[in-house]
């Protein structure tokens, strides 16, 4: 999002003319499945519910825009070429090996580190959180039992919608780590509020997810304090370390 919101151009350029060429290929290779990984933020924000999979595009940022453009060009190939395409929209993942720049392992290491943890206006933000292994394993079912032309999201569900603040606070204390590491900055442009999506359809398909937000959460923040060697390298990148 904040690598979008400093440079849109290339964000568009990747995702909206890149998946139209893996398209273009797709549809000269004759392939069985294309299956596209759009994001639960092409709905944008919600204050109350969940969007369903048939909820109009408000994108908010560049990020969310181009990603709405690509899962609409999928739409397009799907209805003008006939490509067999199905869409998977996933709410916020998170797990090891995740880059840096994300929410958990950044706030994981800099506090490892004992570096001051910047959060974004309150902490209020609300995500709908999900595990990575239940992502990958709804992705595996929407390829062997998804139906052609069809979106599935892709959510942890009402237990996993955490404000950021809560996922700092429990990293910390995950750490036992002070939360005078706590401090509140400048909020970033186009920031929503608040993320949810209604996974019910993916569900009738025989998917739930597994892990519980909390369990999850404490597999990834010992990941990430026993592999030192894995993130040390990236921590000078200026959108991690700032």
């Amino acid at each position: 999002m904040d690598r979008s919101i400093h440079r849109p151009f290339e964000f568009v350029s990747n995702d909206v003319l890149g998946t139209t060429i893996l398209l273009e290929a797709a549809r000269k290779y004759s392939i069985d499945r294309f299956i596209m990984i759009s994001t639960d933020e092409i709905y944008g924000p919600i204050k109350k519910g969940s969007f369903s999979e048939d909820a109009p595009f408000k994108p908010s940022s560049p990020y969310s825009a181009s990603k709405a453009g690509a899962d609409l060009i999928c739409q397009s190939y799907y209805k003008t070429y006939g490509l067999p395409i199905i869409t998977v929209r996933p709410s916020n993942n998170f797990g090891y090996m995740q880059f840096l720049e994300k929410l958990i392992p950044r706030f994981t290491v800099l506090a490892l580190q004992n570096k001051k943890l910047p959060i974004f206006g309150n902490g209020s933000q609300k995500r709908e959180w999900i595990y990575v292994l239940d992502c990958i394993k709804a992705i595996d079912l929407v390829i062997q039992k998804g139906k052609l032309g069809e979106a599935y999201n892709v959510g942890g569900g009402e237990k996993n919608d955490k404000t950021n603040l809560w996922i700092t606070k429990f990293i910390l204390e995950e750490l036992r780590k002070p939360e005078s590491l706590m401090e509140f900055v400048k909020d970033r442009p186009s920031h929503d509020v608040r993320y949810s999506i209604n996974s019910s359809k993916i569900k009738r398909l025989g998917w739930k997810p597994e892990w519980t937000l909390e369990n999850a959460l404490k597999k990834t923040i010992q990941w990430y304090k026993n592999n030192h060697d894995y993130w040390y390298p990236f921590i000078k990148d200026k959108f991690i370390k700032r």
